[in-house]
């Protein structure tokens, strides 16, 4: 099946594999967490009942998300043991102590607060309940904080020395942790994360407004997301500009390859909308141009002189069709949630927002942009760091184990069944979870004793909405 593959390419395509399945949990997660606990502060300020039944029935679909991401964190972590050993030892000292802090810090408060949020609304005051579903939230950006502050590391490295080992050693903590690159990829994520849940959530309240109109659990959700997009996205596309910008200045080649910019251009770079990258020639053929626009985006002048990567040694390239179409992706994906923010906003003017069957339908199809643009930013960010692990500073090929590739394909393919079966079923359920709509008395998560003497999983005692 992977015939003619390195350990190399291998091991880069188990941990893309595993990364690309795990990120999409969290990035659900983490907003989902922060919906619940403005859910259930608006239920707790205004006492109707259509808050804490969007609250019960979206804390059911948290509860699988979250656990499949925990799982799928756990797996992905031992890849640094068994593929990527060398980067272990030579970054160990900086990724390991960040990554510790995330346990200590992220996963011991959600783990602490999760039991009560999850079965603790008729067992403890509502206050306290609510304190813990906040406890949550917070815990999920609190992950965020030191997982990207790890990855920002290995962008744009910074505070470290190294030792006789030739290993990479803190030398200042303060700047290991903000490095340059990392305020711009927080915001970036939390933002990400924000939008591919107002987007599912809204794909969910459309759907089911589709069907009936008259729904006020849906009718509040689409509403809601519908919100969130016409204010986030706009945002979003903003910090993004300001991300694009640090980024030309800490990895300009990375740049280079998002825009296509194989050749310097000293009056002027054009912006490359669309076109045929090809590595081997060192060109965009049948591109797509809008002159000098790249310099004005950028250098804010259309005459700004712009390198291309004509001034990079060629080993030093990453691979630029995959980062000039991850980038576009992204992006295009953006600039669709702010034309429904925009839409939604002149719906709701017009009184139509609960009725406009094309705004329903546009919001459905958007249902999974949000994980989609997740991955073609990962996809940007990490691609266009190669051939490097620690930019500019250890390579790829420096950082993998000394494995054979028959032992990381077999590995890989155990990932692809298992993945596949396991998170797949997970997914089936969710979306099974959100083909009912919300109820009035709608029941959370169920912790059930005769339910497990029964023999029946975690994942059966949490009721589909509307039987339970």
């Amino acid at each position: 099946m992977f015939e003619g593959f390195d350990a190399i390419t291998l091991a880069r395509m188990q941990f893309a594999f595993t990364v690309s399945f795990h990120i999409v949990f969290p990035a659900f997660s983490i907003g989902l967490a922060s919906y619940l606990a403005v859910l259930e502060a608006l239920w707790l300020w205004t006492g109707r009942e259509v808050f804490i039944n969007l609250f019960n029935y979206w804390l059911k679909i948290f509860a699988v998300a979250f656990g499949m991401g925990v799982v799928s964190g756990i797996v992905m972590s031992y890849q640094f043991g068994t593929n990527w050993s060398v980067f272990s030892d030579k970054a160990g000292p900086i990724i390991g102590p960040l990554m510790a802090y995330e346990v200590l810090t992220a996963f011991f408060l959600e783990a602490g607060f999760l039991g009560v949020m999850l079965f603790g609304l008729k067992r403890v005051g509502h206050k306290l309940h609510f304190f813990a579903t906040s406890m949550v939230a917070v815990g999920t950006l609190a992950s965020a904080f030191w997982i990207l502050s790890a990855n920002s590391w290995m962008q744009t490295p910074a505070g470290f020395a190294m030792n006789s080992q030739g290993q990479f050693v803190a030398a200042d903590w303060w700047k290991v942790i903000f490095n340059p690159s990392f305020p711009y990829r927080l915001v970036h994520m939390v933002l990400a994360a924000y939008l591919t849940t107002a987007f599912v959530v809204g794909a969910v309240g459309a759907y089911h407004l589709l069907k009936d109109s008259r729904l006020e659990g849906p009718r509040v959700m689409f509403s809601m997301a519908m919100w969130m997009a016409a204010i986030v996205a706009p945002i979003q596309i903003f910090a993004g500009d300001l991300h694009g910008l640090n980024t030309l200045e800490h990895q300009p080649v990375k740049v280079m390859a998002m825009e296509g910019h194989y050749k310097s251009h000293p009056n002027g770079a054009p912006l490359i909308l669309f076109g045929l990258p090809d590595q081997a020639a060192g060109e965009v053929k049948y591109s797509i141009e809008i002159p000098k626009a790249s310099s004005l985006i950028l250098k804010h002048s259309l005459d700004a002189p712009l390198k291309g990567l004509d001034t990079v040694p060629r080993e030093n390239w990453p691979n630029v069709p995959i980062v000039f179409w991850s980038f576009r992706i992204m992006v295009g994906i953006g600039f669709l949630m702010l034309g429904i923010g925009l839409l939604s906003l002149w719906a709701r003017w017009r009184g139509a927002l609960h009725d406009w069957k094309f705004l329903h339908r546009y919001a459905l199809v958007m249902g999974p942009a949000g994980f989609v643009a997740v991955l073609a930013g990962w996809v940007t960010t990490e691609v266009g760091r190669q051939p490097f692990t620690v930019y500019g500073l250890l390579r790829t090929a420096d950082s993998v184990s000394p494995l054979a590739a028959p032992a990381v394909a077999s590995s890989l393919i155990a990932f692809i069944l298992v993945y596949f079966i396991v998170f797949g079923m997970g997914v089936i359920y969710i979306l099974r979870l959100m083909h009912e709509p919300p109820h009035h008395g709608e029941q959370g998560p169920r912790e059930d004793v005769p339910h497990r003497a029964a023999g029946i999983t975690p994942a059966q005692a949490i009721p589909v909405s509307g039987q339970g």
